[in-house]
Order: C-alpha cells, then sequence, then structure tokens
C-alpha cells in the first residue's frame, strides 16, 4: 500500500476503518482501537516496555484479539521538527511491528500529545467515578482520532 521510496510521508488510498494506535514509550506504550466510522477511539491497557522492547507475543496476541486494518505509532518530534533517540526507537518499533503484523503500519506526528491527553483524562475524571484511563493511553486516542480526521502518515 505504500511506496518506500523517496517519499517521507503518505496517505492511504483506502482509509482502514479499523486501526490499533500505540504511544510509544521506553517503560509503557499506551494503546487505543479506533473505528472510523464514529472517528473516535478507546484506550486500552497499557502494555509494559522492557528499555523500550515490548513483549511481542503480548502485543501480537492483542492485535489478533482487535483485528485493526492497520497501526498508528507515534512520532515524538521536537517543536523544530528534529528527531530525539526516543524518535529514533519508535521508528524501529514502527518498522518491526510492520514486519509482525504483515499490517500498514503509519507514523503520526505526536508533538503535545501528552498535555492534550493529561487535559482530556482531567476533563474525565470531572465528569465521571471509578478508574480513569492513563494518560499514555489516552495519548494513543488522541493519535487515532487526529488520523481519522487528517489521514496522513509518516512512513517508519
Amino acid at each position: 500500500m505504500l511506496d518506500d521510496g523517496a517519499t517521507d510521508s503518505a496517505q492511504p488510498s483506502d482509509q482502514p476503518q479499523r486501526v490499533m494506535a500505540f504511544d510509544f514509550g521506553s517503560q509503557k506504550m499506551g494503546v487505543a482501537f479506533g473505528q472510523a466510522l464514529l472517528g473516535t477511539a478507546s484506550p486500552l491497557p497499557l502494555l509494559p516496555m522492557k528499555d523500550g522492547i515490548p513483549n511481542w507475543e503480548q502485543l501480537l496476541k492483542l492485535i489478533q484479539e482487535w483485528q485493526p486494518e492497520a497501526c498508528l505509532v507515534g512520532l515524538p518530534l521536537n517543536m523544530d521538527d528534529s528527531e530525539s533517540e526516543l524518535s529514533r526507537r519508535a521508528r524501529k518499533f514502527a518498522r518491526r511491528l510492520r514486519h509482525q503484523t504483515n499490517l500498514p503500519v503509519w507514523m503520526v506526528d505526536e508533538r503535545l500529545s501528552t498535555r492534550d491527553a493529561r487535559e482530556r483524562v482531567s476533563q474525565i475524571g470531572q465528569t465521571r467515578r471509578g478508574k480513569l484511563p492513563s494518560a499514555d493511553a489516552m495519548a494513543a486516542v488522541l493519535l487515532a482520532e487526529t488520523w481519522f480526521r487528517d489521514p496522513q502518515g509518516i512512513v517508519p
């Protein structure tokens, strides 16, 4: 679906209806499942990471259970568009995810998503009782919902 040629970004020709989004981190990874029909996503349980490496068996089981048509991985860019060590590790994860699942994988600019996710969790906490989603899972929700509005992906 994507050309691994010279272009760095791409728009899918047929937008997937079900996506799984990952907010990559070195200690834990936020995960969300989204559906294009509603343009919304729901947080899933955090995936623990060991020095930036997920438990692939657990992750692949999650993908098998939810059956996404594509995966999104947050790309943590600096405000000046430069990449950090975490950006490089997120790209490596995205490439391995594509290889492990044979699904299309796009990276999504996640600048400011953590701040926005914390604000959304705080708003949810003001309107309901019970366990709140983590900021990492909510960041994954925001990645999916942002992508549904503007399905531009960056090739890992």
